[in-house]
Formats: C-alpha cells, sequence, structure tokens
C-alpha cells in the first residue's frame, strides 16, 4: 500500500469512527479543513476518504452544501438487517469450515474481557468477536462488506441504545457461537448467528418505535 493509500484509510478510519460514535453526527457538515487540522492528515487523503464515505453512505453530497453525515431512515434499517441476517450466517458457515484454532483461541480472549467490561467495551468486544469470524471465513469481499454493514448497526446502537442496552446477552451468545465454530458445526453457527443478528435487530426496533411514539418536549 502506497504512503498515499495509507494516509486515506487512515483518514477514512478516523472519520468513519467520529460519525459511529456521533461526535460527527447526523445533518453535521463536513469541511475538508477543519478535518484537515484536525486529524493532521492532508487534503487529498481527506477528500479520497470522504468519498468513500459517502459510497458507503456514511456521508451524503448536497449541492452547494458539500458533504454532511448521513442519517439513517427508518425505512432503511430492514434493508440493513435483512442485509446482515442472510450474509453473517453464510460467514459463520464458512468460518466454521476454514477457521483455526488461532481464530477461536484470540476470540476466547475477547470474550475473556467481558467480566469487567462497560457497556461501550462489550460493543468493542462484539465487534471483535464478528471480525474474527469474518477473519475465519476468509473471504476479502465479504469481509469488506461486513465491515461496513456492522459498522451502519453500531452507529445505531449508539444513537439508539447505548445509555439502556445491556450488551452482555449479546456477548454471551459469542460463547455459544465460538463452540459451534470450534467443532467445525457450519449449520448451528450460522443459525446462531443469524439469532444473534435478529435479536439486535429487535432491540433497535424497539428502540426506534419507542422514540418515534414518545411525545415531543418543549
Amino acid at each position: 500500500m502506497s504512503e498515499q493509500n495509507s494516509l486515506a484509510e487512515q483518514a477514512y478510519q478516523m472519520i468513519r469512527s467520529q460519525i459511529v460514535r456521533l461526535t460527527l453526527a447526523p445533518g453535521d457538515v463536513l469541511r475538508e479543513d477543519v478535518l484537515q487540522e484536525q486529524l493532521r492528515i492532508g487534503r487529498t487523503p481527506i477528500r479520497e476518504a470522504l468519498q468513500r464515505l459517502a459510497r458507503e453512505h456514511f456521508v451524503n453530497i448536497i449541492p452547494r452544501r458539500g458533504m454532511i453525515v448521513a442519517g439513517i431512515e427508518v425505512e432503511e434499517l430492514a434493508l440493513l438487517f435483512e442485509t446482515r441476517t442472510v450474509l453473517e450466517p453464510y460467514a459463520a458457515r464458512l468460518a466454521a469450515a476454514r477457521g483455526n484454532k488461532t481464530h477461536w483461541e484470540e476470540m476466547a480472549r475477547a470474550i475473556a474481557l467481558s467480566a469487567s467490561a462497560d457497556n461501550e467495551e462489550l460493543m468493542a468486544i462484539d465487534h471483535r468477536c464478528h471480525e474474527l469470524m469474518w477473519l475465519a471465513a476468509g473471504n476479502r469481499f465479504l469481509i469488506d462488506t461486513l465491515d461496513v454493514l456492522y459498522a451502519q448497526s453500531d452507529r445505531l446502537w449508539h444513537l439508539y441504545l447505548s445509555d439502556v442496552a445491556d450488551m452482555n446477552d449479546a456477548v454471551d451468545e459469542h460463547r455459544d457461537l465460538l463452540s459451534a465454530l470450534r467443532s467445525g458445526d457450519g449449520e448451528r453457527s450460522a443459525k446462531l448467528m443469524e439469532a444473534h443478528v435478529r435479536a439486535f435487530d429487535s432491540q433497535i426496533r424497539q428502540a426506534v418505535t419507542a422514540r418515534l411514539a414518545a411525545p415531543l418536549t418543549s
């Protein structure tokens, strides 16, 4: 990877992280000069990162306004999770067939950290478990796609659930998944992963419904 590409990747990861964690909230205007100063990265890598984020629907390009952080429309939730409920179980099935001891030992270490973790740390553990499963699946196109989908789901968690959801159950679900992956049981791994994604989807839907039903305050 060239230095220019490396800087663009750094810029992409840092800006996306701010969007996911709502440091950059939906509707915020993204100014290249401000990002340059903040990230200490040049204009060209910043521009490349923003263009990539636009392609992945984290950023919208508005004529005569520039770039703004994209929102997630309620009607898009179904599209996001119906895609994940197809691809994540598929990745689990591949991982059960292709993964090795190193993947599963690292997943076990990640899960072990949950005993003393707060909610934000539990979400990071959940992400690491997914990431290790994707790596074990051994398909870079699948990894790239699932990474983007997970980041959008992570942003929804920060938007609706970070203050109220208990992530312990989600991490506990990875213990059962790890057992299935280690044994090479692709069918069980796929079913457990589908249930895991659907449970998260249900939490998000309930939170969105509650938010929409809440009376407006003056």
